[in-house]
Formats: C-alpha cells, sequence, structure tokens
C-alpha cells in the first residue's frame, strides 16, 4: 500500500515535492489543495486540484499533508491548523522563531493526535543534523554555515510580500575572505555581515515608491537587516530572462581539536551544490513524510524536527537492506 500524500498549495516547492514522488514507488499523490479556484491551477500529473475550502472532508483519505506554503505568513497559522486534521511536513526557515513555532504546532498535533515534522529541507534540515553531529564528535570547536551562492526561496517570498513588489528574486552569497579563513583552521569570530551578502533583484508595480521598497527589505527583522543589502530594481523581462533558475547550495564546517593537550585540529566540511532548491528541498521533503506516516503508525504524536527522527524513517528500504547495502 502506497503511502498517501496531498501538497497545500502548488508554487515551486509543491511542484519539487510532485516530482520526487515520482521517484519513491511506495508513495504517491492524491490531491493538490489550493486557495485558488481549482480550475485555475494546472498540475503536471493526474491528480485531482481541490480547493482548501474541502481539507476536512479529506482528513482519512490522506496520510500526510506537505505544506508548500512561505514562512513569513503561510506557515505559522497553516501547520497548527492543518496538524489538526493530519500528520503534517512543513519547511518553515525563519531560524529565530523555530521554538515557538515548534511550541504552536506542537500542542495541537498532541491534541489531535497526529505528528508534524517542521523545519524540513536542507538548512534548516541537513545542514541542522551534520551542525548536531559535528557538535558532539567535536565538543571543542566554532561552527560556520555559508549558504550559496544562490536563490533564497523563503528570502524572494518575503520580498514579494512588500508592497509595491511584483516579482523578486533574494540571492544569498557568501563572502570568500571569510570563507578562505575558516577552511584554514584561523578559526575567526565573524558576524552575520561578514558572512554573506545578500542581492535583490526586484520588479516593482508600476507607479510604486521605489525608495520606500528598498527601506522596506533592508530593514526587515530576520530576512535583511542585519546584512549588507543591495537592491537592484528590474524589468520583469530581465528577470525572466537571466534569473529564472532556482540553484542555491552551500557548506556547513566545524573546526575542532582533539589531544589531552588539544594538539590536533580537526574540519568536518559538509558541502551541497544544487541545480534546483526546489526540487532538492521536495525529495527531503517526501523522506521526512515518509518518517511522518511511519511514526504515525506507531502511535507517536506531537511536533518533531530533523533532531527527533531516526535516519531509519526516512528509506523506503528495510533495515536488513540498510544493514547489508549502506552500513
Amino acid at each position: 500500500m502506497s503511502i498517501r500524500i496531498a501538497l497545500l498549495g502548488y508554487g515551486n516547492l509543491s511542484r519539487g515535492v510532485e516530482a520526487a514522488i515520482q521517484q519513491n514507488p511506495d508513495i504517491e499523490l492524491v490531491a493538490v489543495f489550493t486557495r485558488r479556484d481549482p480550475k485555475s491551477v494546472s498540475v503536471r500529473t493526474n491528480t485531482p486540484v481541490v480547493s482548501v475550502d474541502e481539507l476536512e472532508s479529506w482528513k482519512d483519505k490522506v496520510d500526510v499533508l506537505v505544506l508548500g506554503g512561505g514562512s513569513a505568513t503561510d506557515l505559522p497559522k497553516q501547520t497548527p491548523e492543518c496538524v489538526k486534521l493530519f500528520n503534517v511536513v512543513d519547511s518553515f526557515d525563519t531560524h529565530a522563531n523555530i521554538p515557538t513555532h515548534f511550541a504552536n504546532v506542537d500542542k495541537a498535533a498532541k491534541e489531535s493526535g497526529h505528528v508534524g515534522i517542521i523545519s524540513v529541507g536542507w538548512d534548516p534540515g541537513m545542514f541542522s543534523l551534520i551542525r548536531m553531529i559535528s557538535n558532539a564528535v567535536l565538543p571543542e570547536g566554532k561552527d560556520y554555515t555559508f549558504w550559496g551562492r544562490g536563490v533564497s526561496q523563503g528570502h524572494s517570498d518575503a520580498i514579494r510580500r512588500v508592497e509595491g513588489v511584483k516579482d523578486a528574486r533574494q540571492y544569498t552569497v557568501p563572502i570568500e575572505d571569510s570563507v578562505a579563513k575558516v577552511r584554514s583552521g584561523a578559526d575567526p569570530e565573524l558576524t552575520t555581515r561578514q558572512k554573506h551578502l545578500r542581492e535583490c533583484y526586484v520588479v516593482a508595480e508600476e507607479g510604486a515608491d521605489k525608495v520606500k521598497i528598498e527601506e522596506a527589505i533592508k530593514t526587515m527583522p530576520n530576512y535583511f537587516s542585519d546584512y549588507d543589502t543591495t537592491v537592484t530594481f528590474i524589468s520583469e523581462e530581465e528577470l525572466k530572462a537571466n534569473h529564472s533558475g532556482l540553484p542555491h547550495g552551500g557548506f556547513v564546517l566545524r573546526s575542532g581539536v582533539t589531544g589531552l593537550n588539544k594538539e590536533n585540529k580537526h574540519i568536518i566540511e559538509y558541502n551541497l551544490k544544487l541545480d534546483s532548491n526546489p526540487e532538492f528541498t521536495g525529495s527531503v521533503l517526501v523522506a521526512y513524510a515518509r518518517a511522518a506516516y511511519k511514526l504515525s503508525k506507531e502511535g507517536v504524536s506531537g511536533c518533531k524536527t530533523v533532531f527527533d527522527i531516526a535516519p531509519a524513517y526516512l528509506s523506503a528500504l528495510s533495515g536488513d537492506e540498510l544493514r547489508a547495502h549502506l552500513l
């Protein structure tokens, strides 16, 4: 029997999940829920598109609901509400607000008896796991995380929520000098501003106040206020021609020491290079949707993060297969 997955929303991330499901024969996509007119949404697979108003009538037809909304305004409301009806997985990525989001989802999930896995993706997500494992292995050391150069879906979405913005892309760019110092073992103390630049390419609505838009972007807390940020206004045609792709990536490093006299130095580095941020993130979401299903079958409830879930729950392989081929 296949694990029945449904999507809430049909943007770039949900299309990434849709594509990933095709590579996982134990999982099937059974519905796409939308706030738009379902007739106006054209999906790439033979999947019914259903109004979000009908969510409750599907609660016995869906094993896991994957939420494709943005972290700025969608997920803080949608995840706690949807976990009352379904096991859910989201990609909430506003790091500073994860504890609050966890508490809200945990309360609703325990009351409903469902599993809610939040902040799934590559950061937060896979990078979070590497940071945790690296800290456990090298307890004396320093962590460094760099993202990019690539398009941040969450930050781009946040810009598009600014009044007067028609469309936008935001690139996160590591500062190369800082990266080189870390890799050399120098263990520099780096501020947020010293690690990354943020480049914003914005299409403004006709007649919009560009000065006001730029100020709103550069002062946005949790997204841009702590960074050197550039805002470049371009045409819609230029955005489509030069910024239509969604590449991303980054790397996590931990520099640490071992030995009775701390004489030996070690650097752990984990690197991702992604042609498609939403397709890769969608693939991670599918793996954790499988985990949510397995946990639910065991009677587990409440909110979980990647720290709480054993790796074997992500895989379609049995324990015997994992031990024989991957251990």
